[in-house]
């Protein structure tokens, strides 16, 4: 469904943040990528839905080349692929359901979307998006008076308006204490398990990776380290991934990244 083939990201001041890079993932998986920061997990998401082109190496989804693809080509590919950030990335003026609305933005026309026209079928979809995640009654709130559970519940509805096959969560429970970070990912495993929307997911913490995870890669300095089941995860490639900072993150759940 989805193939990573020889993934490599060189930025412009030299920094490698992913070398040689090669992964599948099935229809209906729940891959969870992890890593230290700064071990490439970001850029990796980035680069299958194009928000950062590769340097090299390809990325194909359902045999479309996503890094040699352009235009409506481009456009239709991203139509298939939500993704949920770590911050949020809502308009934080806007009300929650103008940022739902948002997620629908590459269906709308051109014209009426610069204005924030939608069609009434839109705005329903949108309501059933914020129901879906237990917010509907936020829907004329402004996002900034949301806490940040809630504004990430609202980042999944925006998600979620693109009807998407896969979706990409960058972080989506690190500025989150414990008990949120559940509810979120809870949210995103029923997504996977009721919906068949395969998710790709980084996060940090070992508890939440056995617990959500049916596959795990692991990340270190750029290069996969690590791909196999939740429970090959052993604290000895743990250790592999995480180096000496093993310990610190198995046990502090609570550090954001």
């Amino acid at each position: 469904m989805l193939r990573v083939q020889n993934l490599t990201k060189v930025f412009p001041d030299g920094t490698v943040a992913l070398h040689d890079v090669s992964f599948d993932v099935q229809e209906g998986e729940f891959l969870v990528i992890i890593g230290l920061s700064g071990s490439g997990k970001s850029t990796l998401l980035r680069c299958i839905n194009r928000l950062i082109d590769p340097t090299s190496g390809t990325v194909h989804w359902k045999d479309q080349n996503i890094t040699a693809a352009r235009g409506a080509e481009l456009r239709s590919i991203r139509r298939q692929i939500g993704m949920i950030f770590q911050h949020f990335n809502l308009i934080k003026r806007s009300s929650v359901t103008t940022n739902v609305l948002s997620g629908r933005l590459g269906y709308a026309h051109p014209f009426w979307s610069l204005f924030g026209r939608f069609t009434p079928e839109d705005r329903q979809r949108a309501m059933a998006a914020l129901e879906r995640v237990g917010i509907p009654d936020k829907a004329d709130n402004r996002a900034d008076q949301l806490s940040g559970g809630q504004q990430q519940r609202v980042g999944i509805a925006r998600a979620l308006m693109q009807e998407p096959e896969l979706l990409l969560a960058d972080e989506p429970v690190a500025s989150l204490d414990p008990v949120l970070s559940h509810s979120i990912l809870r949210y995103l495993e029923l997504l996977n398990q009721q919906d068949g929307i395969t998710v790709l997911c980084s996060l940090h913490f070992l508890d939440l990776v056995h617990r959500y995870a049916t596959r795990v890669v692991g990340l270190k300095d750029g290069v996969l380290v690590f791909d196999g089941l939740p429970s090959e995860l052993t604290p000895q490639k743990f250790k592999e991934v995480y180096g000496e900072e093993a310990e610190m993150v198995s046990v502090a759940p609570h550090d954001d990244v």
